[in-house]
């Protein structure tokens, strides 16, 4: 009789970009995204966020058990961080190092641990391509800390980059983002760049963990991921996450923070 082979549970992080909101604009759904998320990935004030929103939404993860992570971007707040800025690597590499160091200081006044470090927007897209913003990104992380995990896109030049730099990363892979046939993410100018469902989102969520996602196109992606992102300013970002939750929580799936994992 042949033995039983018994499959590994799948175990994933779910993150939320969060604290997104700044002076009297308010954007998000923090406090509902909390319970249903690992992981929270803080604004730092250059792309959006202030001091009073960092202080607030670490207290908040703290309260909620979650783990908590910058989220720096370029100095971009009425872009958004979403249009691509051309620096130096050594001014990328400080004002990466800033923020870090701006949410840090709210994370040790809390009794919080800083858990990791996730570029935002234009940053994050042109670091996944681009080693030359890649690295200075990894190095302002490492400069800080090497005990920080950096966090980027499956199949990288950022995560390259920061295993270059000693540093641990976690590749990522999105619910509610459409992918391209190269594994990038699609452009957010074309149709169906963002899935239009809770469901849809719900059914790539698994799909990643279960290693069979394929792009806009239906190719199919060997993409391995630690982490999953919802993105806190989408839209009924709370129904997209409480369906991605319970279809992982359904399908088996384990959600645990990284440093769980």
């Amino acid at each position: 009789m042949m033995p039983l082979t018994l499959r590994p549970t799948p175990v994933i992080d779910l993150n939320a970009d969060m604290g997104e909101s700044f002076g009297r604009w308010s954007l998000g759904a923090d406090a509902a995204l909390l319970p249903l998320v690992t992981s929270a990935n803080i604004a730092c004030g250059f792309h959006a966020g202030d001091p009073a929103v960092m202080a607030q939404t670490v207290a908040a993860a703290a309260a909620a058990g979650v783990a908590v992570g910058a989220h720096p971007g370029y100095p971009d707040l009425a872009g958004f961080g979403r249009r691509h800025l051309d620096m130096s690597a050594a001014e990328l590499e400080a004002a990466v190092l800033y923020q870090i160091g701006a949410l840090a200081a709210f994370t040790r006044a809390a009794g919080v641990a800083l858990a990791h470090v996730k570029p935002h927007g234009a940053l994050y897209n042109r670091a996944a391509v681009d080693a030359a913003v890649a690295e200075p990104v990894a190095r302002a992380v490492r400069r800080f800390s090497a005990d920080l995990i950096l966090i980027g896109l499956a199949g990288s030049a950022l995560l390259a980059a920061g295993e270059a730099a000693g540093l641990r990363v976690a590749a990522e892979a999105f619910a509610d983002r459409a992918y391209a046939a190269d594994g990038t993410l699609r452009d957010r100018r074309l149709p169906g760049a963002v899935l239009s469902t809770p469901a849809a989102a719900a059914a790539q969520a698994v799909a990643i963990a279960q290693g069979r996602l394929h792009a806009h196109d239906g190719t199919p992606l060997p993409l391995t991921a630690a982490t999953l992102c919802i993105h806190g300013d989408t839209p009924d970002a709370v129904a997209y996450a409480t369906a991605v939750r319970a279809a992982l929580d359904a399908a088996g799936v384990a959600v645990r923070g990284l440093r769980a994992a």
